[in-house]
């Protein structure tokens, strides 16, 4: 198989649906550098931000090319939970899909059948980077995209908790994201920790481990981290690359403060 059908990008999908520990942050600069370093300093995963931040199609391009050539794997959060948006960054050689407001079964299989040729409905071409630039076959370029393709539903939305079993239940869903901040916001709770938001998430976690899938979450600290391990998430995502830049400029700016005090 050619070099650019990206091994790291099926490895990460075992070891996802594996339930491996793995660690990753969000990319929000439109950059390829930020991913360079996450990636050179053994971060599992990046997750570069089309929803919430200024990527378009060609940024991504060259975020994924970063990834690829830093050794870890590039997911996309997509903008909008559609077959479309799915197929650009596949194509592109996203490792997966972080897809925001799966909230119901029949939205479960709609992308899941977008993220899959055998069994769904994923658009063909060889041509792109996923495919080697051609130089995989038809058959070759099916079987390793279905392979490698990881598909995470982001779990958000107050009425995905009336079919969530269902959800889990789809066939092609690899697993889940548990959106704290989203449920949060929709139930009206004045926090990640309150009564209805911890209902909801325990609900989540209790239905993705019923079907054997894995969860996803944002991590706050380590002891966030280790709460939500013992409810079974396996994947973390911890700030991003601006929350990091943010965290040690402050720090930096902190280590000088006596020399700083002198001008």
């Amino acid at each position: 198989m050619s070099s650019n059908s990206a091994p790291e990008s099926g490895l990460f999908r075992q070891r996802f649906l594996g339930q491996k520990p793995l660690m990753g942050t969000f990319i929000k600069t439109p950059s390829v550098h930020a991913t360079e370093i996450l990636g050179g300093l053994g971060f599992d995963f990046v997750v570069i931000d089309e929803e919430h931040a200024p990527f378009d199609r060609e940024t991504i391009d060259l975020v994924l090319l970063a990834a690829r050539a830093a050794g870890t794997a590039g997911i996309v959060r997509v903008a909008e939970p559609t077959a479309s948006k799915i197929l650009s960054v596949l194509d592109c050689g996203a490792a997966g899909v972080l897809v925001p407001h799966v909230s119901s079964a029949a939205k479960a299989q709609e992308i899941a059948a977008a993220a899959r040729y055998r069994g769904g409905k994923r658009g063909f071409s060889n041509s792109p980077r996923a495919g080697g630039y051609g130089t995989l076959s038809i058959w070759q370029h099916v079987d390793a995209g279905d392979a490698a393709a990881t598909v995470i539903a982001m779990i958000e939305d107050p009425e995905a908790l009336d079919e969530i079993e269902a959800i889990a239940a789809v066939d092609g869903l690899d697993g889940f994201f548990i959106g704290r901040g989203d449920l949060t916001v929709a139930l009206g709770a004045p926090a990640m920790d309150a009564p209805a938001v911890r209902i909801a998430v325990e609900r989540i976690a209790a239905a993705a481990q019923a079907a054997g899938k894995p969860v996803c979450v944002m991590a706050n600290s380590v002891a966030d981290a280790e709460a939500m391990k013992a409810l079974g998430a396996s994947a973390f995502i911890v700030s991003s690359d601006q929350g990091l830049m943010r965290q040690a400029a402050l720090k930096v700016l902190a280590d000088f403060t006596p020399v700083r005090a002198d001008a």
